[in-house]
């Protein structure tokens, strides 16, 4: 399959808005084979310079959006025309309504006991006829994976849904995703929270006007050593115009 991408800070992002997103997963569900769906930020960007493990996991992925208006920022500084930010609890909100129409199943794996459930009932309510076909915690021991393995195989589900945070899950698909008979394995970070009424999602004038980050900052103040990412991002983004720019006029 041809990929439009754009390469940001080493790590590949496809240029696709929400619909082609979907469009894509559908493809996927239809062959059968198992892809890894990653919603990349300008944090995980930033961890992958110095963690050449989850550089390759995210060139291998099948698809990787952009997650985050830091990387539609970035990657337009570098000349790529990246027609939108495809957040991953916007995509699994998109994608749980695709699966109600055309009647695929959904696996919720992560975020605390019970959390899955709570989140399944709400998105059932939002998709009548949606097939949440099975869901367990994320705070499970590695003994555990095999048995959690089996069980998403046994229900058939066409795509499982990770929410155990990044890098992590990103990590954890593409440990397992030889073992998993599922077509789309996709992490979605802290959306189950939200999804299941724990956690409040920024309002939506605080996301048009892309400030999602701080309000999440706000909200979570120990989140700012994470956020330290940000500005350096901001920082290797200009580099690295400012030596393309000066490339072309030689």
């Amino acid at each position: 399959m041809k990929r439009n991408q754009a390469v940001i800070l080493g790590c590949r992002v496809d240029m696709l808005a929400t619909e082609q997103c979907i469009d894509r997963i559908a493809k996927y569900i239809e062959t059968g084979i198992t892809a890894h769906v990653i919603t990349l930020n300008a944090e995980i960007v930033y961890q992958a310079r110095t963690n050449p493990e989850l550089l390759e996991i995210i060139n291998q992925a099948a698809l990787v959006t952009p997650d985050g208006i830091g990387i539609v920022w970035g990657g337009r500084q570098l000349g790529y025309l990246i027609p939108e930010r495809v957040s991953g609890i916007d995509l699994f909100w998109r994608m749980c309504a695709a699966a109600a129409a055309k009647g695929w199943k959904i696996y919720l794996l992560g975020s605390s006991p019970g959390v899955a459930e709570q989140a399944a009932e709400r998105l059932q309510a939002s998709f009548p006829g949606l097939d949440i076909c099975g869901s367990h915690h994320g705070y499970f021991q590695a003994a555990e994976e095999a048995a959690i393995i089996a069980d998403v195989n046994r229900r058939q589900a066409d795509i499982l849904v990770v929410s155990l945070g990044a890098p992590r899950q990103e990590t954890w698909i593409s440990q397992h995703h030889k073992d998993l008979s599922v077509p789309v394995c996709i992490g979605v970070g802290g959306s189950l929270d939200v999804i299941a009424g724990n956690k409040r999602r920024a309002p939506g004038w605080v996301i048009k006007m892309n400030l999602e980050w701080l309000y999440r900052l706000l909200s979570e103040p120990s989140r700012w050593r994470r956020q330290l990412a940000l500005p350096k991002f901001v920082g290797l983004i200009l580099t690295s115009k400012y030596k393309l720019e000066h490339q072309r006029k030689k």
